[in-house]
């Protein structure tokens, strides 16, 4: 029998590895501690409530008002963060995809974080590279939560709507699956603000509290 979903559209931070504490958060609050030195400082809280609405490039744009210039700031600085710090994978989610992919599923990633930063994770925890990556490296009119990658995953590899299943631990996710009808499971295991993880629990057609119930879905015949 065939698997309940021909593809996965996954997230990368805080879906797939546990990155936000450890990588994105502390070099934002590098950046900013630089760029707006007298700016009351962001705690990871409301960190993690920015980048899941109105997400971390509205955050940048509209919230703080970065420039072009204190964007590429940024920027510099959380590549020296992702540079030096290899991700670990929540517990059970490699044995997963692994067995997703064996049994003939496409794993796909659409993620703010760049490609070649994907590629590693997924080369030294899971030994492959995924079939498909959108990251921040693409045009931001090309970048989740507009429905390109989406759209562009069913083209490429000839699937239906209903043959691929978006898993993301935040709202730009939800949206980009919502606008391509395409089913979305929330990453529940990541979430600690109550008022996230109860919107998630409304919106989306699963949540899922740990890796170990995203496995059964996914894996089931």
């Amino acid at each position: 029998m065939a698997l309940k979903y021909k593809c996965l559209i996954l997230d990368h931070d805080d879906t797939a590895v546990k990155s936000t504490p450890n990588i994105h958060y502390p070099s934002f609050v590098e950046a900013l501690e630089y760029l707006r030195p007298n700016d009351k400082p962001i705690t990871f809280e409301n960190f993690v409530r920015y980048c899941f609405n109105p997400g971390f490039s509205s955050l940048c744009k509209d919230i703080i008002k970065f420039t072009e210039e204190e964007q590429e700031h940024q920027q510099v600085v959380w590549k020296k963060y992702t540079e030096s710090t290899v991700p670990d994978f929540y517990e059970m989610f490699v044995e997963t995809i692994q067995e997703f992919k064996k049994q003939g599923g496409i794993v796909t990633v659409v993620s703010h974080s760049e490609r070649n930063r994907i590629e590693r994770d997924y080369s030294i925890h899971c030994g492959f590279v995924p079939d498909a990556i959108y990251g921040w490296e693409l045009p931001e009119e090309q970048r989740k939560p507009h429905p390109f990658p989406i759209k562009d995953i069913l083209k490429r590899f000839n699937l239906e709507e209903t043959e691929a299943l978006m898993l993301d631990d935040l709202k730009p996710g939800l949206e980009m699956a919502r606008s391509c009808n395409v089913d979305f499971a929330a990453a529940g295991w990541s979430h600690s603000i109550s008022e996230i993880k109860q919107q998630m629990k409304l919106e989306s057609k699963y949540y899922f509290e740990t890796v170990e119930e995203f496995n059964r879905l996914v894996l089931s015949k």
